[in-house]
């Protein structure tokens, strides 16, 4: 199929809403966090290793059922995807720099530094820490003014590397008008789409720290037991 529109904007930038309005353009099945599935974690593993390692990669076998790609994993190699789809338009996400680490901290953050101990042995997190938390924050999301100086990094790095004519700087509150007039696309009679994954990842969040919490209370119980049942307590 090959992609028609390469998404190069962080996670947390509108990402959710830009992949539902491209679908519903007519663009294909939109690529997205979302969506990766477990038998798809493992290219993306040896995608991250490859470039990393300055060789080439199949992108038709990562994407090649989808006609955009939009959020991370595939954001962070936006350059790559656009030098292998030469023909594909690019949409950089952008939201205010301070309301987004906010939203990914209070977020997408959260769940990773919550995430149980055994987490690292699966696939799917060795991916997102791999490329997202290691790869494009380099282990130091916490640090604040060095991640807000990636994030306007990121954005003005987009801009210097993309033709102007074939970039779209974009907001999810601009609407359908600007995002159609770049793809040459009609604008639809519906709302633009505004989805808040937010309002469900503190939820998840919430139910993490829950669930922390109870594992450390067991975790004590059981220790507390032992320690008084060997008469060491």
């Amino acid at each position: 199929m090959g992609l028609e529109v390469i998404g190069a904007g962080f996670g947390r930038t509108g990402t959710t809403s830009l992949k539902d309005a491209l679908e519903h353009l007519g663009c294909g099945k939109c690529h997205h966090m979302s969506v990766v599935k477990q038998n798809s974690v493992e290219g993306w593993i040896a995608a991250h290793k490859a470039v990393k390692a300055g060789n080439k990669v199949d992108w038709d076998a990562l994407l090649g059922d989808y006609g955009a790609a939009v959020d991370w994993p595939s954001a962070a190699f936006y350059k790559e995807l656009a030098e292998y789809y030469p023909e594909a338009k690019v949409v950089l996400t952008v939201r205010d720099p301070e309301k987004w680490y906010q939203s990914v901290n209070e977020t997408l953050y959260a769940m990773n530094s919550l995430a149980p101990w055994y987490s690292r042995y699966l696939r799917m997190y060795t991916m997102v820490v791999g490329i997202v938390w290691d790869g494009v924050f380099g282990g130091r999301f916490s640090d604040k003014e060095r991640t807000l100086q990636l994030f306007n990094g990121n954005i003005a790095e987009v801009k210097r590397t993309i033709p102007a004519e074939r970039l779209l700087v974009f907001k999810a509150t601009d609407g359908w008008g600007p995002l159609c007039a770049f793809l040459d696309k009609p604008v639809p009679s519906i709302p633009f789409p505004h989805s808040n994954e937010g309002v469900i990842f503190k939820r998840v969040v919430r139910f993490m720290k829950i669930f922390r919490a109870f594992q450390y209370a067991v975790s004590f119980s059981v220790i507390a037991y032992v320690l008084k049942w060997s008469g060491a307590w």
